[in-house]
């Protein structure tokens, strides 16, 4: 994993904070998971970045 500094809005943050809370993640989870949807999940990638099971395609 690298590691990196990341500067956003304050708003944006609570909004992070607020979905990862709803989904049961850590802000770090859920800010890989939105960028995996975004960008597209991997050929063969059956799990999440927070490590739960993808079951949007189900």
């Amino acid at each position: 994993m690298i590691r990196f500094a990341l500067r956003i809005p304050e708003d944006l943050h609570a909004r992070l904070t607020a979905q990862a809370a709803i989904d049961r993640r850590s802000v770090n989870s859920e800010i890989l998971h939105l960028l995996e949807v975004a960008l597209g999940a991997p050929a063969g990638s059956a799990e999440s970045p927070g490590g739960k099971p993808d079951t949007s395609q189900v």
